[in-house]
């Protein structure tokens, strides 16, 4: 009998904290403002991310506010927390927002890292969970197969970009093919696709090297690799550890080709390896090269130019904004502003009525592509919306251009 009890109790107990959970968000919406928040890197190495993705998400808001709001109800990032790209502090910040009933939605953190370390708590926290820019294909899909209920991702996922990184080096006839990968879960994923898609295509398995972040000395990986006679590099890691990586294989004097992954082709790259990075290629998101730009991206680079000017994330063309907006900027914008109209038709701000919306928005106009969800379908960038650029020499200036072959 009193096991029966426990579990009636333990019943109860359950049904009040949804009705609480309910009532609060109900609460939340019920107030004059849409509150949302936000962890990210603000500061430290990798900084032109989350930094990047604040300016995304606050003009997303303005743009937003400037226009109504959502439903006439203006729109707040009520918390932001800088968390250096660090796991650890990613899982503090995660708590304080969690702990905040107010917030409506959340925008996750610029890298893989401090996202795997805090999706698991959102799932279970059930609010929206934008992911801006992490690229590993498990915080949106951990078993491979459904998505998380309400997680919701705008970056390149590796799964996209690393076979569109394999197809490219057997496409260009590549014999013994190199990997260079940074030690994390975003490399080893990088790296496990890679050699998924050259033995499902009957090709040989990579030539596999790791590095860690912000080593200074890549010597002992660019020589084994040197060693092994690959005859094209493709590459997985952040713009300032392939500056270092260029400047090694130029002292070595290895001119093999290097094929980047899109978070490579930021400015730190160009910053640290200056003119050596001319030839690199890489596959990105190709929205802010095309001529013209869709809608939104116009719509999106004149309000940045206006509000920020020609600064580090537009770049050195005063006329139109460099591609690496695209992931450390635009995509931020892009998630914000789904998040945004998945409440905006949901009229609500009960977590599950806003997944669900977003799971009906079908080619909504974003900067970086047009959008569609699914049940199914929780990432918004495909194949179809990436071009393969090369950095290259127009006068005296170095830029990446659309790369014909």
């Amino acid at each position: 009998m009193e096991q029966r009890f426990d579990r009636i109790g333990s019943a109860l107990g359950a049904l009040a904290l949804g009705i609480a959970i309910s009532l609060a968000a109900v609460t939340a919406f019920a107030q004059q403002t849409v509150k949302i928040g936000m962890t990210t890197a603000l500061t430290g190495p990798y900084n032109e991310y989350g930094e990047g993705a604040r300016h995304g998400v606050e003009l997303a808001i303005e743009r937003w506010n400037a226009k109504g709001g959502i439903n006439g109800k203006k729109i707040e990032l009520t918390m932001l927390l800088d968390d250096q790209l660090v796991p650890d502090r990613a899982v503090q910040n995660m708590r304080r927002i969690l702990d905040n009933k107010e917030l409506v939605g959340i925008i996750g953190p610029a890298g893989t890292g401090p996202s795997l370390a805090v999706v698991d708590m959102a799932q279970a926290d059930g609010r929206p969970f934008m992911n801006p820019i992490a690229q590993a294909p498990v915080i949106v899909y951990p078993d491979g197969g459904k998505p998380r209920p309400n997680v919701f991702s705008f970056a390149l996922q590796n799964d996209v970009e690393m076979k569109k990184q394999a197809l490219y080096a057997e496409s260009k006839g590549y014999k013994k093919i190199g990997v260079l990968v940074e030690s994390t879960a975003a490399g080893k994923s990088a790296a496990d696709i890679i050699t998924a898609q050259l033995k499902a295509d009957g090709k040989p398995a990579p030539e596999v090297e790791t590095y860690n972040q912000k080593a200074q000395d890549m010597t002992a990986q660019v020589a084994r690799l040197q060693r092994a006679g690959v005859d094209v590099v493709l590459y997985t890691g952040l713009g300032a550890d392939l500056a270092v990586i260029k400047r090694t294989m130029a002292r070595l004097n290895w001119p093999v080709q290097l094929v980047a992954n899109n978070a490579s082709l930021s400015p730190p790259y160009q910053e640290g390896a200056g003119e050596l990075v001319i030839g690199t290629q890489g596959a990105m998101i190709a929205a802010l090269g095309q001529d013209p730009l869709n809608p939104a991206a116009k719509e999106f680079a004149d309000a940045y130019k206006a509000k920020y000017g020609a600064d580090r994330w537009w770049g050195p063309d005063p006329d139109r904004p460099q591609l690496s907006m695209s992931l450390t900027v635009a995509n931020a914008y892009d998630a914000a502003s789904v998040l945004f109209e998945g409440i905006r038709l949901a009229n609500s701000s009960d977590p599950k009525a806003i997944a669900k919306a977003i799971e009906g928005i079908k080619d909504f106009r974003g900067v970086n592509a047009l959008y569609t969800f699914t049940p199914d379908r929780h990432n918004a960038i495909t194949e179809k919306d990436l071009a393969t650029f090369e950095y290259k020499k127009v006068g005296d200036k170095i830029k990446l251009q659309i790369n014909p072959s």
